[in-house]
């Protein structure tokens, strides 16, 4: 797959479709690599007419890892000291800003999940003008007091890493379980498949620790997505349990013309029962802008 300089990192990507059509770019969330954009729902945003482009955000799959900054300081943070945080939302917006940038694109419209779509916002608030428009899906706001996990979520999420492969993909699987679609299930192998796949293409927990502490460094973006002229679409599962549906609806309701789509039975996940219709909203919507 090929790789973007950008910032000084070099990040990983590939695309679906035409480079001729106006580009999409997938943002994934809190240590997710971009084969969590499965391949079939990629297809089916190419198959719309777009160049698709998921990539690795920094510090996770197989982009730049960023060992040498400082490990974040949990109890600091959560007592409002920031020192230790290595970089923000705004630097990984900054990322996004850049892959459009090596790609020729100069602007696009931007899909971002969970972190992803925090992401996403950020770069909304921070360059306006490099979108097309926005889509953020199962995120929030910063906001504390909406978009909170159930507790058996944020169990799961603060966990140790698994120390072994074998137990990194019973977790892996654990996971997925934990936070799907209670309308939309999916089955044990495709599951297994996913988990086994994110293990042995990278491993990479400490990277993951640096993004969650960008995201508690960002605070809430209530007050800047007031101002955002972005045409902006959200989509949210009813069913989410790390990112509870009040996140989504506080985000439609602080940007200005954003329109929100609820799903029932979907959790904290792209369920392939949906992918259709998340697919087809996502289109519209970039047809619109």
């Amino acid at each position: 797959m090929p790789r973007a300089r950008v910032n000084g990192l070099e990040l990983e990507y590939d695309t679906f479709g035409s480079p001729e059509n106006p580009p999409i770019v997938l943002v994934m969330g809190l240590g997710a690599q971009m084969v969590t954009w499965e391949t079939g729902f990629c297809g089916l945003l190419a198959d719309g007419g777009f160049h698709v482009v998921r990539f690795d955000n920094r510090d996770i799959g197989l982009s730049t890892y960023l060992d040498d900054l400082p490990v974040p300081d949990l109890a600091a943070l959560a007592a409002g000291d920031l020192t230790s945080v290595p970089y923000t939302l705004s630097d990984l917006a900054s990322d996004v800003t850049g892959l459009v940038d090596a790609l020729g694109a100069g602007r696009a419209h931007v899909v971002g999940a969970s972190l992803g779509g925090m992401i996403a916002q950020q770069l909304a608030i921070d360059s306006p003008d490099r979108l097309l428009s926005l889509t953020s899906i199962m995120s929030t706001t910063g906001d504390p007091s909406v978009g909170n996990p159930e507790p058996a979520a944020l169990a799961g999420l603060t966990r140790p890493p698994a120390t072994t492969r074998e137990q990194a993909i019973e977790d892996g699987v654990a996971w997925f379980r934990l936070v799907g679609s209670p309308g939309h299930p999916s089955d044990e192998e495709f599951l297994r498949m996913k988990a086994t796949r994110n293990y042995d293409r990278a491993n990479h927990p400490a990277g993951t620790l640096r993004q969650a502490a960008a995201v508690v460094a960002s605070g809430d973006r209530t007050a800047k997505l007031l101002e955002v002229r972005v045409p902006t679409l959200v989509i949210h599962g009813e069913s989410d349990p790390l990112i509870n549906v009040s996140g989504g609806k506080a985000t439609a309701e602080a940007i200005p013309g954003a329109e929100l789509l609820l799903l029932p039975g979907m959790g904290h996940e792209l369920p392939r029962q949906l992918w259709p219709t998340i697919a087809a909203a996502i289109i519209e919507h970039a047809r619109k802008a």
